[in-house]
Protein backbone atom coordinates (compact mmCIF):
# COMPACT_ATOMS: atom_id res chain seq x y z
CA UNK A 1 0.00 0.00 0.00
CA UNK A 2 1.28 3.87 -0.67
CA UNK A 3 1.23 6.20 1.67
CA UNK A 4 -2.16 7.38 0.86
CA UNK A 5 -3.71 4.11 1.03
CA UNK A 6 -2.15 3.90 4.15
CA UNK A 7 -3.54 6.98 5.37
CA UNK A 8 -6.99 6.32 4.56
CA UNK A 9 -7.21 2.89 5.86
CA UNK A 10 -5.90 4.38 9.50
CA UNK A 11 -8.91 7.09 8.56
CA UNK A 12 -11.50 4.35 7.55
CA UNK A 13 -10.44 2.24 11.31
CA UNK A 14 -9.41 -0.53 9.29
CA UNK A 15 -8.25 -3.79 11.46
CA UNK A 16 -5.41 -4.60 11.93
CA UNK A 17 -3.56 -1.00 11.87
CA UNK A 18 -1.60 -0.83 8.79
CA UNK A 19 0.64 2.39 9.71
CA UNK A 20 1.39 5.29 12.38
CA UNK A 21 3.64 7.92 11.45
CA UNK A 22 3.30 11.89 10.86
CA UNK A 23 -0.20 12.29 10.16
CA UNK A 24 0.85 14.72 7.17
CA UNK A 25 2.60 11.77 4.99
CA UNK A 26 0.24 11.53 2.35
CA UNK A 27 -0.26 15.03 2.34
CA UNK A 28 1.65 17.48 0.15
CA UNK A 29 4.90 18.59 1.94
CA UNK A 30 4.11 22.28 1.82
CA UNK A 31 2.84 25.33 3.73
CA UNK A 32 -0.40 23.87 5.54
CA UNK A 33 0.39 20.62 3.58
CA UNK A 34 -2.49 22.54 1.20
CA UNK A 35 -2.21 23.81 -2.14
CA UNK A 36 -2.80 27.80 -1.52
CA UNK A 37 -5.75 29.20 -3.83
CA UNK A 38 -6.44 32.31 -4.62
CA UNK A 39 -9.24 33.21 -2.89
CA UNK A 40 -7.23 32.09 0.43
CA UNK A 41 -4.53 34.78 -0.68
CA UNK A 42 -7.09 37.84 -1.62
CA UNK A 43 -8.96 36.94 1.96
CA UNK A 44 -6.48 36.67 4.29
CA UNK A 45 -3.07 35.61 3.08
CA UNK A 46 -2.15 38.65 1.80
CA UNK A 47 -2.00 40.36 4.92
CA UNK A 48 1.38 41.72 6.33
CA UNK A 49 2.26 44.19 8.43
CA UNK A 50 1.60 46.18 11.48
CA UNK A 51 -2.31 46.97 11.05
CA UNK A 52 -4.22 45.88 7.69
CA UNK A 53 -7.80 46.10 6.95
CA UNK A 54 -8.74 43.21 5.17
CA UNK A 55 -11.55 42.82 2.67
CA UNK A 56 -14.36 42.68 5.51
CA UNK A 57 -12.95 45.99 6.91
CA UNK A 58 -11.34 43.78 9.81
CA UNK A 59 -7.50 45.19 11.30
CA UNK A 60 -4.88 42.74 11.40
CA UNK A 61 -1.12 42.46 12.51
CA UNK A 62 1.06 39.83 11.24
CA UNK A 63 4.99 40.70 11.73
CA UNK A 64 7.76 38.45 12.12
CA UNK A 65 7.57 36.09 15.08
CA UNK A 66 3.85 36.81 15.54
CA UNK A 67 2.44 32.65 15.50
CA UNK A 68 -0.05 33.63 13.29
CA UNK A 69 -2.62 36.38 11.32
CA UNK A 70 -3.89 38.31 14.75
CA UNK A 71 -7.22 39.98 14.16
CA UNK A 72 -6.99 42.99 16.18
CA UNK A 73 -10.72 43.67 17.09
CA UNK A 74 -11.97 45.67 20.46
CA UNK A 75 -15.28 47.78 20.75
CA UNK A 76 -14.05 50.92 19.15
CA UNK A 77 -12.86 49.29 16.08
CA UNK A 78 -15.45 46.60 15.80
CA UNK A 79 -17.21 46.29 12.38
CA UNK A 80 -20.63 44.68 13.95
CA UNK A 81 -21.22 47.58 16.39
CA UNK A 82 -25.34 46.17 17.08
CA UNK A 83 -25.72 42.62 16.60
CA UNK A 84 -29.54 42.65 15.93
CA UNK A 85 -28.32 45.42 12.77
CA UNK A 86 -25.43 43.33 11.60
CA UNK A 87 -26.35 43.67 8.27
CA UNK A 88 -25.85 47.61 7.90
CA UNK A 89 -22.37 46.96 9.57
CA UNK A 90 -21.22 43.55 7.67
CA UNK A 91 -20.42 44.12 4.42
CA UNK A 92 -19.49 40.83 2.79
CA UNK A 93 -17.26 41.31 -0.04
CA UNK A 94 -17.84 40.15 -3.50
CA UNK A 95 -15.54 36.93 -4.41
CA UNK A 96 -13.41 39.04 -7.91
CA UNK A 97 -12.54 36.96 -10.95
CA UNK A 98 -9.05 35.37 -9.81
CA UNK A 99 -5.69 33.95 -11.20
CA UNK A 100 -6.05 30.13 -10.64
CA UNK A 101 -3.39 29.38 -12.86
CA UNK A 102 -0.55 28.39 -10.21
CA UNK A 103 -2.91 26.17 -7.62
CA UNK A 104 -4.12 24.33 -10.97
CA UNK A 105 -0.36 23.98 -11.76
CA UNK A 106 0.49 23.05 -8.10
CA UNK A 107 -2.49 20.34 -8.10
CA UNK A 108 -1.54 19.23 -11.63
CA UNK A 109 2.57 18.16 -10.48
CA UNK A 110 1.24 15.96 -7.05
CA UNK A 111 0.98 12.52 -7.75
CA UNK A 112 -2.88 11.49 -6.78
CA UNK A 113 -2.12 8.25 -6.48
CA UNK A 114 0.18 8.39 -3.67
CA UNK A 115 -0.64 12.16 -2.51
CA UNK A 116 -3.76 13.52 -1.03
CA UNK A 117 -4.71 17.00 -2.47
CA UNK A 118 -6.02 19.78 -0.07
CA UNK A 119 -6.84 22.99 -0.44
CA UNK A 120 -8.08 25.62 2.56
CA UNK A 121 -10.87 27.39 3.41
CA UNK A 122 -10.19 29.68 6.61
CA UNK A 123 -11.90 31.34 9.02
CA UNK A 124 -14.84 29.13 10.04
CA UNK A 125 -18.22 30.72 11.32
CA UNK A 126 -17.47 31.53 14.42
CA UNK A 127 -13.73 32.92 13.93
CA UNK A 128 -15.73 34.94 11.14
CA UNK A 129 -17.81 36.28 14.06
CA UNK A 130 -15.23 37.18 16.53
CA UNK A 131 -13.44 38.94 13.97
CA UNK A 132 -15.97 41.36 13.02
CA UNK A 133 -17.20 41.90 16.98
CA UNK A 134 -15.03 42.10 19.46
CA UNK A 135 -14.80 38.23 21.20
CA UNK A 136 -15.95 38.73 24.14
CA UNK A 137 -19.07 41.00 22.39
CA UNK A 138 -19.64 37.80 20.01
CA UNK A 139 -19.70 35.76 22.91
CA UNK A 140 -22.08 37.39 24.61
CA UNK A 141 -24.08 37.89 21.28
CA UNK A 142 -23.98 33.91 21.60
CA UNK A 143 -26.58 33.98 24.61
CA UNK A 144 -28.37 37.67 24.45
CA UNK A 145 -29.33 37.74 20.81
CA UNK A 146 -29.87 34.56 19.91
CA UNK A 147 -31.49 35.02 16.36
CA UNK A 148 -29.31 37.58 15.12
CA UNK A 149 -26.62 35.52 15.32
CA UNK A 150 -28.46 32.21 13.80
CA UNK A 151 -28.96 34.56 10.73
CA UNK A 152 -25.07 36.34 10.67
CA UNK A 153 -24.29 32.17 10.54
CA UNK A 154 -26.92 31.46 7.54
CA UNK A 155 -25.81 34.34 5.98
CA UNK A 156 -22.09 33.99 6.02
CA UNK A 157 -22.53 29.97 5.59
CA UNK A 158 -23.63 31.63 2.27
CA UNK A 159 -20.67 33.68 1.47
CA UNK A 160 -18.73 29.98 2.08
CA UNK A 161 -20.61 27.91 -0.05
CA UNK A 162 -19.63 30.05 -2.99
CA UNK A 163 -16.22 29.67 -1.34
CA UNK A 164 -16.09 25.97 -1.79
CA UNK A 165 -18.07 26.15 -4.77
CA UNK A 166 -15.27 27.58 -6.30
CA UNK A 167 -12.28 25.55 -4.51
CA UNK A 168 -13.90 22.59 -5.88
CA UNK A 169 -14.51 23.57 -9.28
CA UNK A 170 -11.71 24.66 -10.16
CA UNK A 171 -9.42 22.29 -8.07
CA UNK A 172 -10.82 18.91 -7.92
CA UNK A 173 -9.39 18.77 -3.96
CA UNK A 174 -9.30 15.68 -2.29
CA UNK A 175 -9.87 17.09 1.18
CA UNK A 176 -11.12 20.59 2.13
CA UNK A 177 -9.15 22.07 5.41
CA UNK A 178 -11.47 24.38 7.09
CA UNK A 179 -10.70 26.25 10.39
CA UNK A 180 -12.81 27.23 13.28
CA UNK A 181 -11.57 26.66 17.06
CA UNK A 182 -14.58 26.19 19.25
CA UNK A 183 -12.76 26.35 22.21
CA UNK A 184 -9.74 27.42 24.90
CA UNK A 185 -6.68 24.97 25.78
CA UNK A 186 -9.47 23.60 28.03
CA UNK A 187 -13.07 24.82 27.50
CA UNK A 188 -15.50 25.01 24.98
CA UNK A 189 -16.34 28.99 24.55
CA UNK A 190 -19.90 27.85 24.55
CA UNK A 191 -22.02 25.25 25.58
CA UNK A 192 -22.74 22.28 23.16
CA UNK A 193 -26.50 23.16 23.51
CA UNK A 194 -26.05 26.61 22.04
CA UNK A 195 -23.47 25.12 19.88
CA UNK A 196 -26.31 22.68 18.18
CA UNK A 197 -28.73 25.44 17.92
CA UNK A 198 -26.57 28.15 16.62
CA UNK A 199 -23.54 26.75 14.65
CA UNK A 200 -24.54 22.71 13.97
CA UNK A 201 -27.21 23.57 11.15
CA UNK A 202 -25.37 26.25 9.19
CA UNK A 203 -22.04 23.52 9.25
CA UNK A 204 -24.54 20.88 8.35
CA UNK A 205 -25.47 22.96 5.35
CA UNK A 206 -21.51 23.27 4.11
CA UNK A 207 -19.93 19.86 5.38
CA UNK A 208 -22.92 18.54 3.58
CA UNK A 209 -22.26 20.35 -0.05
CA UNK A 210 -18.18 19.68 0.53
CA UNK A 211 -19.70 15.72 0.90
CA UNK A 212 -22.13 15.45 -1.75
CA UNK A 213 -18.96 16.89 -4.03
CA UNK A 214 -17.18 13.78 -3.10
CA UNK A 215 -14.48 15.45 -1.10
CA UNK A 216 -13.31 15.02 2.31
CA UNK A 217 -13.75 17.49 5.20
CA UNK A 218 -10.85 18.13 7.34
CA UNK A 219 -11.24 20.43 10.51
CA UNK A 220 -8.90 22.21 11.61
CA UNK A 221 -9.35 22.99 15.75
CA UNK A 222 -6.19 22.99 17.71
CA UNK A 223 -8.52 23.65 20.82
CA UNK A 224 -11.21 21.97 23.65
CA UNK A 225 -13.69 20.57 21.85
CA UNK A 226 -14.98 17.54 23.87
CA UNK A 227 -18.56 16.97 24.47
CA UNK A 228 -18.64 18.10 20.68
CA UNK A 229 -17.27 15.15 19.26
CA UNK A 230 -20.37 13.27 17.87
CA UNK A 231 -21.79 16.35 16.71
CA UNK A 232 -18.25 16.51 14.15
CA UNK A 233 -18.98 12.59 13.58
CA UNK A 234 -22.95 13.78 12.39
CA UNK A 235 -21.30 16.91 10.25
CA UNK A 236 -19.64 14.13 8.39
CA UNK A 237 -16.24 15.21 9.58
CA UNK A 238 -13.51 13.18 8.39
CA UNK A 239 -10.43 14.24 10.44
CA UNK A 240 -10.31 15.96 13.43
CA UNK A 241 -6.92 18.16 12.42
CA UNK A 242 -5.27 19.39 16.23
CA UNK A 243 -6.82 17.63 18.99
CA UNK A 244 -5.02 18.26 22.10
CA UNK A 245 -4.55 16.22 24.47
CA UNK A 246 -6.37 18.40 27.62
CA UNK A 247 -9.37 17.02 25.79
CA UNK A 248 -9.62 13.23 26.59
CA UNK A 249 -8.65 12.10 23.25
CA UNK A 250 -8.85 8.35 24.95
CA UNK A 251 -12.32 8.61 25.88
CA UNK A 252 -13.33 10.79 22.37
CA UNK A 253 -12.00 7.62 20.38
CA UNK A 254 -14.56 5.61 22.61
CA UNK A 255 -17.62 8.45 21.91
CA UNK A 256 -16.54 8.23 18.25
CA UNK A 257 -15.65 4.52 17.55
CA UNK A 258 -13.39 5.24 14.87
CA UNK A 259 -15.86 7.57 12.87
CA UNK A 260 -13.00 10.03 12.48
CA UNK A 261 -9.62 9.98 12.64
CA UNK A 262 -8.10 12.61 15.36
CA UNK A 263 -4.73 13.96 14.06
CA UNK A 264 -2.42 15.55 16.76
CA UNK A 265 -2.35 14.64 20.27
CA UNK A 266 0.83 16.09 21.02
CA UNK A 267 1.14 18.71 24.14
CA UNK A 268 2.21 21.69 22.08
CA UNK A 269 3.46 23.74 24.96
CA UNK A 270 6.08 20.82 25.93
CA UNK A 271 7.63 20.70 22.44
CA UNK A 272 7.35 24.02 20.97
CA UNK A 273 9.51 26.08 22.88
CA UNK A 274 12.88 27.54 21.96
CA UNK A 275 14.59 25.18 25.20
CA UNK A 276 13.07 22.64 24.20
CA UNK A 277 15.58 19.78 24.30
CA UNK A 278 15.59 16.44 21.23
CA UNK A 279 15.20 14.11 23.78
CA UNK A 280 11.95 15.84 25.24
CA UNK A 281 10.29 16.45 21.91
CA UNK A 282 10.72 12.90 20.60
CA UNK A 283 9.39 11.58 24.46
CA UNK A 284 6.56 13.83 23.79
CA UNK A 285 5.71 11.57 20.21
CA UNK A 286 6.45 8.34 21.95
CA UNK A 287 4.09 9.42 24.78
CA UNK A 288 1.27 9.92 22.44
CA UNK A 289 1.33 7.41 20.48
CA UNK A 290 1.48 4.86 22.83
CA UNK A 291 -1.74 6.54 24.79
CA UNK A 292 -3.87 6.88 21.87
CA UNK A 293 -2.59 4.65 19.09
CA UNK A 294 -4.42 1.97 20.80
CA UNK A 295 -7.82 3.24 20.29
CA UNK A 296 -7.40 3.34 16.65
CA UNK A 297 -8.09 5.77 14.01
CA UNK A 298 -5.20 8.40 15.28
CA UNK A 299 -2.18 9.73 13.97
CA UNK A 300 0.14 12.06 15.89
CA UNK A 301 0.91 15.30 13.91
CA UNK A 302 1.75 19.08 15.36
CA UNK A 303 -2.02 20.60 16.30
CA UNK A 304 -1.24 24.18 14.77
CA UNK A 305 0.12 22.56 11.64
CA UNK A 306 3.99 24.81 12.16
CA UNK A 307 5.89 25.52 15.45
CA UNK A 308 6.96 28.67 16.02
CA UNK A 309 10.56 27.37 16.88
CA UNK A 310 11.87 25.68 13.55
CA UNK A 311 14.28 23.01 15.07
CA UNK A 312 10.81 21.34 16.77
CA UNK A 313 9.51 20.24 13.17
CA UNK A 314 11.91 17.84 11.72
CA UNK A 315 12.36 16.03 14.99
CA UNK A 316 8.60 15.40 15.35
CA UNK A 317 8.13 14.26 12.28
CA UNK A 318 11.68 11.86 12.40
CA UNK A 319 10.03 10.76 15.68
CA UNK A 320 6.76 9.68 14.67
CA UNK A 321 7.86 8.24 11.79
CA UNK A 322 10.71 6.25 13.69
CA UNK A 323 8.57 5.16 16.69
CA UNK A 324 5.42 4.59 14.24
CA UNK A 325 6.89 1.50 13.05
CA UNK A 326 8.61 0.47 15.99
CA UNK A 327 5.04 0.88 17.73
CA UNK A 328 3.11 -1.26 14.91
CA UNK A 329 5.67 -4.06 15.07
CA UNK A 330 4.73 -4.47 18.70
CA UNK A 331 1.23 -4.77 17.48
CA UNK A 332 1.31 -7.69 15.85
Amino acid sequence: MNKKELFLSVMHNEKPTRWMGYAFAAFPAVRFHCVIDPISIWDILFISGESVLDNWGVKHRFLPGDPGIIPIVNKENQVIKDITRWRDYAKFPEIPELDWSNAKKAVDEIDRDTTLVMVPTFRGLFERAHCLMAFDECLMNLYAEPESMYEFFEAYTDWKLQVVEQLIDNLQPDVIHTHDDWGSKSNLFFSPDTFRKLLKPHYARLYGYIKERGVLVQHHADCYCQGLENDMVDLGIDMWQGVLPTNDIVKIQKNTGGKMVLMGGLQQDVIDHADATEEDIRAEVRRAIDTYGPGGAFLPCIPSLETINAHVTPIVIDECNRYGKEWLKKQR
